[in-house]
């Protein structure tokens, strides 16, 4: 499925069942707002979790996105509600997904960002998004003299799996408590 088109446009329509193997691709420009960034990584968030194509890698997508969008809007268009922030995202199985954010800004030398880690910088109040980014995601590289942050996760659609449960319980797998270590199977599906 292609979706194309400004966020306010696109955010309204509701997604319609597709083809489990068929492509995602979402190019959409949103506004340099804050208020709109959540907005957008919910509503993108909701496509990428459909296409089941990083399954278990959702929480790391979601935090470089909203990373990205953050740092595009706020440091490259400086909150100038006139600048535009484009996001590009293709989900394919075998491949993963990538996702690309655009600024409209000056760019930046992603070099001569400060260390996080560095003792010094520690208690600073900025400086820690593209470190997120490089933990969160498999590969992050910028282009456009750092206006552009390319992304990108390895995954693989996950399947619905064989195993149907017996009922809605769970019950220990071990005999002995542990204080360390607990284990449970649900007796349940957890994709219904």
């Amino acid at each position: 499925m292609i979706w194309v088109g400004s966020f306010k446009s696109l955010q309204s329509v509701v997604p319609e069942p597709r083809s489990p193997d068929a492509p995602l691709a979402v190019h959409t420009w949103v506004r340099s707002e804050i208020g709109l960034i959540t907005p957008l990584v919910d509503w993108l968030m909701s496509l990428i979790v459909g296409s089941r194509y990083v399954f278990g890698a959702e929480e790391s997508v979601e935090l470089a996105l909203r990373e990205a969008l953050s740092n595009a809007m706020l440091h490259g268009n400086r909150l100038d509600s006139s600048k535009l922030v484009h996001v590009r995202c293709c989900c394919e199985c075998g491949k993963g997904m990538t996702i690309v954010v655009r600024d409209q800004g000056h760019g930046f030398d992603p070099n001569a960002v400060p260390d996080p880690l560095d003792f010094e910088n520690l208690g600073a109040e900025h400086g820690r998004g593209l470190h997120l980014m490089q933990i969160a995601m498999d590969e992050v590289s910028f282009a456009r003299g750092g206006t552009e942050v390319h992304m990108r996760k390895a995954g693989c659609k996950r399947e619905t799996p064989d195993w149907r449960p017996n009922n809605g319980e769970a019950r220990p797998l071990m005999s002995r408590a542990s204080l360390e270590v607990r284990v449970v199977e649900l007796r349940r599906d957890p994709f219904a």
